[in-house]
């Protein structure tokens, strides 16, 4: 997918500022499947900041970047997808971080593959991730960067089998294009600037 080359660097001083959280299913049956794409982003996004996503902690694994000049800690819950908030809410609790700096990066089958769309808040759309966290936390305020990956195929196309399929080679092309500006827009985002990664990336 993409070649991974930087060496780690050393963690950032300073108190951890933002959560960027990619939501996924742990387990070697489910990488690259639809519904992983925010670990996909989560892992891009690392090997740009040379970090590793490695250390467990929060029931996710973790690792620290400094992007946009902030301190900021990248997730990958390990509890699988509906129990997501689980990850969030504790880390959100022991850095006493708000929601308005936990970043959420998730999959979304109503875009195409290739297509982004950056909202500051709202609802869950339908994702059983996001809802567990909107659920557990008792807020919508959470940025998030959805990613997408495509309609089912038919309407009687079971849900769960789409969504743990893997992408065609045309897909994942668009795919790995997407989630290059997922890891533009949130650089952005923790400098304060979602309105011009809405601009730049929404489509």
């Amino acid at each position: 997918m993409f070649q991974f080359l930087r060496k780690p660097s050393a963690p950032p001083p300073g108190p951890v500022e933002y959560l960027i959280v990619g939501l996924g299913n742990p387990g070697r049956q489910y990488e690259r499947t639809r519904h992983n794409a925010g670990f996909m982003t989560l892992d891009y996004l690392a090997n740009q900041c040379g970090a590793r996503v490695d250390r467990l902690k929060f029931k996710a694994l973790v690792g620290d970047v400094l992007i946009g000049g902030k301190r900021a800690l990248l997730m990958k819950p390990q509890t699988f997808m509906n129990l997501s908030g689980q990850s969030v809410q504790e880390a959100m609790s022991f850095y006493k971080i708000p929601p308005e700096r936990a970043i959420i990066i998730f999959d979304d089958i109503s875009l195409p593959p290739g297509r982004l769309r950056i909202r500051r808040k709202g609802s869950d759309g339908g994702h059983n991730g996001m809802k567990n966290i909107i659920y557990l936390s008792g807020q919508d305020t959470f940025p998030r960067i959805k990613i997408g990956v495509g309609a089912k195929p038919r309407p009687d196309y079971n849900l769960a089998d789409w969504v743990l399929s893997r992408f065609t080679d045309a897909e994942h092309k668009e795919l790995c294009s997407a989630i290059e500006m997922a890891a533009k827009a949130a650089e952005l985002m923790v400098q304060g600037k979602i309105d011009e990664a809405m601009s730049r990336y929404n489509s």
